[in-house]
């Protein structure tokens, strides 16, 4: 019986990763189109703050992708968490969130108490990764 459970759930991490290369792959074509459009056809070659913010997301986005597809595939291959690439993943979540803050937009959620709360969540993400680090833990 867990036997069966384990090959099941295997085989939903496999099916995880093959829709999430998907993803990935779908962003990436986004990306360049974007690119192509904004350097490209426009001949100014000139990208506005949302432009550029949008193309940093993307980017962002991707490669937040591609860590959580290789936590995904470690785990599919030795059948073990590896705690640094998590962390990692995080870390990168939350800086592409401090990235994209827009300081012009009137939106954006200026208020102090959210840009603390983002500061004490880096602080703590790399207070973990440096213990993980310095423990020497890998998974």
């Amino acid at each position: 019986m867990l036997e069966n459970l384990n090959r099941f759930e295997r085989g939903i991490y496999f099916v995880l990763l093959v829709m999430l290369a998907g993803v990935i792959l779908i962003a990436v074509i986004e990306l360049g189109i974007i690119l192509i459009e904004s350097l490209l056809i426009d001949f100014t070659f000139r990208l506005n703050n949302e432009e550029i913010l949008n193309i940093f997301g993307f980017f962002l986005l991707i490669l937040i992708g591609i860590e959580l597809m290789e936590t995904i595939k470690a785990y599919l291959t030795k059948n073990e968490l590896h705690f640094e690439i998590i962390i990692l993943l995080a870390i990168i979540a939350v800086s592409r969130k401090i990235i994209l803050l827009d300081p012009f937009s009137s939106s954006s959620p200026s208020d102090s108490g959210y840009l603390v709360g983002l500061g004490v969540i880096i602080i703590a993400l790399g207070g973990c990764y440096y213990l993980i680090k310095k423990a020497g833990i890998s998974k």
